[in-house]
């Protein structure tokens, strides 16, 4: 549901079309701060795991899929949130007004359970929604009895900030129609004061001249200063223009093709939840996310709609012994290695990170750019799940020898390598 919590599931499906987040608007109050770590590294991990799991559909103090997740710390206690987070479905069947209420509130959309989220990362990003939403600084993950009072007065200082950028805002429009009015005014004036002088009789030769003088628009054109300037600009924006277009060269971000059966991932992985897998079977297990075959399609339209025309092209398909020739979306290029099991299987990342909101495509397009620097961004960001792995036991004290209170994250390991992906 467009709820208060992650809705990329670990499948990468959201029930009910709805992309929900992470831990959102139901939030910690009082006693987030035990939840929220508190830390700057149970902050940062929060900031990380909220881009991975709750961007694409939440905001701080905007609206997007779900609602805004500012103002989390005075919603619900995290003893509320974190079975709210592993099972939503269960504390809405238990009766729990709150949750009740808020199922109903947004459409009776349906959130998936998020059991692979543990205890304290759930807290991690509570604590980090709050410090961004001004309940807590970087260091605090939440308002506590010790620290209520403080958080009062940062919240206080917020409001009198955004109120004193109000003001200022209105003072800048008061000046600008002033100086609009300003000029008016002398231009009325200055007609005024001409009218009158070309009625007086004691003007000679010079003073008339000067007063019917008007100004040479052919001087202005033919101006070798204003051409070199307006020339210069023009060759700018050419540069500029060319520039971008030999930037954006192999760049297919929002491609949306025209596929030879209209297939609704909205319907499909939205609205009836199926599991990514269960089409993609390799997505959890292989370098790539397969096409599904027409005999997978058959496990269920064997029997669902089975008088509807697109239908009838995969039995079309089947009949007449052809593949049906999807056409590809998400193209890299033959020199980038990418591995989906990887990602998805052991870096946890899910769909919706690369593919944005999929649960809610009619027709699929290309999300995210998948650049390199998309790639390498992402890498810098992600911290890597090193508990109970040995392999990474040295690596990370080293790692936090050095960089006190800095995530281990995937370029820690050497994820920005360039024999990473170019081998």
């Amino acid at each position: 549901m467009a709820q208060e919590t992650a809705t990329v599931s670990k499948n990468g499906v959201t029930p009910g079309g709805a992309a929900t987040a992470t831990p959102a608007a139901a939030a910690a109050p009082a006693g987030a701060q035990g939840a929220g770590g508190g830390d700057a590294a149970a902050i940062a991990a929060g900031d990380a795991l909220f881009k991975n799991n709750c961007a694409q559909c939440h905001a701080v103090n905007d609206k997007v899929v779900g609602p805004a997740l500012g103002g989390i710390s005075k919603r619900r206690p995290i003893s509320w949130i974190i079975p709210w987070v592993h099972n939503s479905s269960k504390v809405i069947a238990s009766g729990d007004e709150y949750a009740v209420k808020l199922y109903n509130d947004n459409g009776k959309q349906q959130m998936p359970a998020f059991p692979q989220l543990s205890d304290k990362e759930i807290t991690s990003i509570v604590a980090w929604v709050t410090s961004q939403e001004g309940g807590a600084t970087a260091g605090t993950g939440g308002v506590t009895a010790g620290n209520a009072a403080a958080a009062d007065g940062q919240t206080g200082g917020a409001a009198a900030g955004a109120a004193a950028g109000g003001y200022t805002d209105i003072l800048l429009i008061v000046l600008v129609v002033v100086l609009i009015v300003l000029v008016v005014t002398l231009a009325i004036i200055a007609n005024l004061m001409k009218d009158v002088l070309q009625g007086r009789k004691d003007l000679d030769g010079r003073d008339v001249e000067v007063l019917n003088q008007r100004f040479d628009w052919t001087k202005l054109y033919y101006s070798p200063v204003l051409r070199g300037i307006v020339g210069t600009v023009f060759a700018l924006v050419l540069l500029y223009e060319g520039v971008q277009s030999v930037m954006a060269v192999g760049l297919t971000q929002g491609y949306q093709p025209t596929q030879p059966i209209a297939f609704s991932h909205k319907i499909h992985a939205g609205e009836n939840q199926i599991n990514c897998a269960y089409c993609h079977t390799s997505v959890y297990k292989g370098k790539s996310a397969n096409i599904p075959s027409a005999n997978i399609c058959m496990n269920c339209h064997s029997q669902i709609k089975t008088e509807s025309p697109e239908i009838k092209k995969i039995y079309r398909a089947i009949e007449r012994k052809q593949p049906i020739q999807w056409v590809r979306v998400h193209n890299l290029p033959d020199l980038a290695y990418f591995n989906h099991s990887q990602h998805t299987q052991v870096g946890g990342i899910q769909c919706q990170t690369c593919h944005g909101p999929i649960q809610n495509m009619e027709v699929v397009y290309q999300y995210s750019a998948l650049t390199m620097g998309w790639c390498i961004n992402c890498h810098r960001e992600t911290p890597l799940n090193t508990k109970g792995n040995a392999y990474y036991d040295n690596l990370v004290k080293l790692h936090d020898k050095s960089n006190n209170a800095v995530p281990f994250t995937v370029s820690s390991n050497g994820g920005t390598e360039c024999s990473k992906c170019h081998y």
